[in-house]
């Protein structure tokens, strides 16, 4: 009997046994890499098991029936886990040859996220870096990473270390190139996490990923007083602000901002169609931006992030004028790539600059709002969408971006900027030839330019000197 035969005769079997569960039953056998299984002894012992069984039991068998069996086991086993999150948190695991094994929504977001692609179903079998791209493709369109604060976490789990550091290099050049094709400037953040049962466990309980886990783990290692269930509901964004703040003390969340808001403003969720809540951790006093729309009309609110009480905003809806009610799906006058390029003509930018616009109301009237970034400073402009007028414009400078440096006078040093550049590229040291780190003034601003080359390609960053924020990043083909 040929090998083909075999495995169709096994197959076949397998189905009739156990056929809704053959893709789980093969996928648990290949985690047994190389056992042999005495075929005597299993002979002996079939009576006794229940079908399920039964079907582990002749998957198993393939391992040691020759080319078939192989073909099996290493198109089934588990060779990597790989996690996406967001404030949606998407699991996938993929065989050696980079094929998508399983793809599924670990909470209500992700679920939702991947509600068109069959949960995740029609993904499989697709090489994973199309799979990624696809699902990124949903995060963007459906609003998750909509501002240049915006983060995506890429996790790698993989016993194989170099092909784990390799996978997590080529996803964050993939989701990196997605993102600058939707002319979006939201930040990929990548890391390597080792197998851990119980880091599994708490990650599993929380409805999250082992990667999401593993980063509050290292905000609970920063400030033990912090709740490891309370940090697991937080979005990436959050979590990484955290981090870089020192994680002094526990959020509120974007949930309770909005309940704090709409507390103060005498409201109730159901008389607001439309809001929008931006964490605004990193600032001087951390803070939730929260949007609302009501009676047609644009209210912003500042709400402290770790107190909840509300910094500004209109006390009640009843000092507001009533507007018209929004305009159903209308048709802007004014593209977004026109948007965009009236903010940057009238900012000075260069017109290939990356800007983020997304369409919004205030006052009944249908504006595009634009943000973008130079090296020194962030831009948010309000364009009409009928006229292409400018209807608002606001300039601030990026940390440590003023024209005098800071009176600490801090310096994080060579070593310090060139992990932050490495970590930001998801790379080790070990992984990158030719490096350059050397200290420049611009602005009236030190940084650090740091220079390397990986897998074919060639990274260039400036590092603030004294935060030790990336200030700007380019990853050319090196030629």
């Amino acid at each position: 009997m040929t090998d083909e035969e075999l495995e169709l005769r096994l197959k076949n079997a397998v189905e009739h046994t156990a056929p809704d569960d053959l893709d789980a039953i093969l996928a648990r056998c290949g985690t047994g890499k190389g056992n042999v299984i005495d075929m005597k002894e299993t002979a002996k012992k079939r009576k006794h098991w229940t079908k399920g069984l039964v079907a582990a039991c002749l998957a198993a068998l393939l391992i040691v029936g020759g080319g078939g069996g192989l073909f099996y086991q290493q198109a089934y086993a588990v060779a990597s886990v790989i996690s996406l999150d967001v404030n949606p948190s998407i699991e996938l695991t993929v065989n050696k040859s980079e094929k998508v094994l399983s793809c599924k929504g670990l909470n209500e977001e992700g679920i939702t996220v991947l509600a068109d692609m069959g949960g995740g179903a029609d993904l499989k079998g697709a090489k994973l870096d199309v799979a990624v791209n696809a699902i990124v493709g949903a995060l963007v369109r459906n609003g998750y990473l909509d501002n240049l604060d915006s983060a995506i976490l890429i996790s790698v789990e993989d016993s194989d270390a170099d092909r784990g550091a390799r996978l997590q290099q080529e996803l964050v050049a993939s989701v990196d190139g997605v993102l600058q094709t939707a002319e979006n400037s939201a930040s990929v953040l990548s890391q390597s996490v080792a197998a851990d049962k119980a880091l599994d466990s708490r990650a599993q309980q929380n409805n999250i990923s082992t990667g999401k886990a593993y980063l509050v783990d290292q905000i609970v290692a920063m400030n033990g007083a912090l709740d490891f269930n309370a940090l697991a509901a937080l979005s990436v964004e959050e979590l990484r602000d955290l981090i870089q703040i020192g994680a002094p003390d526990m959020p509120i969340g974007q949930d309770a901002a909005l309940e704090a808001v709409l507390d103060y403003a005498g409201l109730g969720r159901d008389q607001v169609p439309y809001y929008d809540v931006d964490p605004e951790l990193d600032e001087p006093t951390p803070y939730y931006d929260v949007e609302l729309v009501i009676d047609g009309r644009e209210q912003d609110y500042g709400v402290h992030a770790f107190t909840g009480e509300v910094l500004q905003g209109v006390k009640t809806p009843s000092v507001m004028n009533p507007g018209p009610a929004l305009p159903q799906a209308d048709t802007p006058a004014l593209t977004e790539a026109e948007a965009a390029a009236i903010a940057l003509a009238d900012a000075g930018v260069a017109g290939d600059t990356p800007a983020l616009s997304k369409q919004d109301w205030d006052d009944g009237a249908l504006h595009w709002d634009v943000e973008f970034r130079d090296e020194t400073s962030e831009y948010d402009y309000e364009i009409d969408a009928a006229t292409g007028a400018i209807l608002s414009s606001q300039k601030e400078a990026l940390p440590m971006a003023a024209t005098q440096a800071p009176a600490s006078g801090g310096d994080i040093g060579e070593d310090a900027a060139l992990a932050a550049a490495l970590d930001h590229a998801g790379l080790t040291q070990d992984q990158v030839s030719r490096l350059k780190c050397q200290k420049d003034f611009d602005d009236g601003r030190t940084e650090y330019e740091v220079e390397f080359k990986s897998g074919g390609y060639e990274y260039e960053y400036t590092i603030d000197a004294a935060t030790g924020a990336i200030l700007d990043h380019e990853r050319d083909f090196d030629d």
